[in-house]
């Protein structure tokens, strides 16, 4: 029996998503996926200068940098971007199901939804923010938000390695799956008049 064009298309789109790679770029980000286990890392590319301040994550990555003139640098990342002399072409993140943020006793408890945050560098300042305070995990729709990229690693500053960014297909059904699992949901705009502090007292 041939499969529905949408199914055709649909498995397309995944065995596209699985195949495509992300480069990773500035010491920071570099060395936090080096020696993140869970990442799968497939080439990296150092001066000699960089190769020496991440010689301890190169070491424990097992990875075998390629060695760039630092005045040709050959990374596939835009030539304006301050990569510091190391650049590392990885594979994204899988952070897994909602099913995984079921509300922990004793735990903060607490995600971040992000709606139409398209700029990379405004989700790389938030995972740091998030990572500091405890969050759970941020959670994006795939559409119209921020993916994976050297520019939000970098300004994510390793905080892409260790906090979960987790992209749902739809938001509005992901806030419904987190209201079931007895998470409290609430909104936040510039220019509410209610103080997030005071939200206990309600």
């Amino acid at each position: 029996m041939k499969k529905p064009t949408w199914v055709v298309e649909k498995e397309r789109s995944k065995r596209a998503a699985a195949a495509e790679t992300v480069w990773l770029f500035g010491l920071h980000a570099v060395r936090d996926a080096l020696v993140n286990p869970d990442r799968e890392k497939l080439q990296l590319l150092t001066t000699k200068n960089a190769a020496d301040k991440l010689a301890d994550a190169i070491a424990a990555s097992g990875m075998d940098p390629v060695m760039q003139d630092p005045r040709k640098f050959k990374a596939p990342i835009d030539p304006q971007s301050v990569h510091q002399g190391a650049a590392l072409e990885v594979k994204a993140l899988n952070w897994g199901a909602l099913d995984q943020l079921r509300p922990v006793e004793g735990e903060p408890n607490v995600v971040v939804l992000l709606d139409r945050v398209s700029d990379p560098h405004n989700v790389g300042a938030i995972l740091r923010s998030a990572e500091v305070f405890g969050a759970r995990a941020v959670i994006a729709p795939h559409r119209h938000s921020a993916p994976e990229t050297g520019a939000l690693a970098k300004t994510a500053s390793g905080a892409l390695e260790r906090q979960p960014y987790m992209r749902v297909q739809n938001l509005a059904t992901a806030m419904e799956r987190l209201k079931d699992m007895g998470y409290f949901l609430v909104g936040l705009v510039g220019l509410a008049e209610t103080d997030i502090r005071d939200l206990g007292k309600m």
